[in-house]
């Protein structure tokens, strides 16, 4: 039997990691797995340090949509793949992968995983998560200054001059192909418990 493919967006900041978290743990390990579609930022090595940081990372162009589909396909299909391992603080690829196995379930979530029409192909649930702006902000501010070295500041200016406009021009309509769309301030156990009504479906 082939996997169950859930794509799950939302802006930055949503709830997105954390409810893919929780899903992971809702299951019997070995029958769901999880990709980040942030793992494949595109590898910017040949280009001047100057010049990787004046790039547009919250455009759709900023990832290797070639090789998530073909790695999506790839393990759907019940083949490992090896998911690169991004320096968010270089812009760059790590030599370093981790292999992931096929499984019962596979997630792909990001903030374009509704966005590109050859993913949505793939996936028999599309998640879209909404969370308040302001809420965003603040879970993305913490987050870049704790775990990708950035200052307060640039993440602000990141998150005025790119962030913002991104979501609002690419991730805010992709919402419309979701087939749920989940409160991201809910009580997480009435998330999850929503998610795996829709994936049982499939199993029934």
């Amino acid at each position: 039997m082939r996997p169950i493919i859930l794509g799950i967006s939302g802006g930055t900041g949503a709830g997105k990691t954390f409810t893919v978290n929780n899903l992971l743990e809702a299951y019997p390990e070995g029958d769901i797995i999880s990709i980040n579609l942030d793992s494949y930022y595109k590898d910017l090595i040949h280009m001047d340090y100057r010049d990787r940081i004046k790039q547009n990372f919250d455009h759709p162009s900023s990832i290797d949509i070639d090789l998530i589909e073909d790695h999506l396909r790839q393990v759907s299909e019940g083949s490992d793949i090896n998911v690169p391992t991004y320096d968010f603080s270089k812009h760059i690829r790590l030599k370093e992968t981790t292999t992931i196995s096929k499984s019962k379930i596979i997630i792909l979530e990001g903030i374009f995983a509704l966005h590109y029409a050859q993913l949505r192909k793939l996936y028999m649930i599309k998640i879209f998560i909404e969370t308040p702006e302001n809420i965003r902000f603040e879970r993305r501010s913490n987050r870049d200054v704790r775990e990708r070295g950035r200052t307060l500041e640039s993440v602000k200016k990141q998150y005025d001059s790119t962030v913002l406009p991104m979501h609002e021009k690419f991730i805010e309509p992709s919402k419309k192909y979701a087939d749920l769309i989940i409160n991201g301030n809910d009580d997480i156990n009435m998330i999850i418990n929503n998610i795996k009504e829709r994936i049982d479906l499939f199993v029934i």
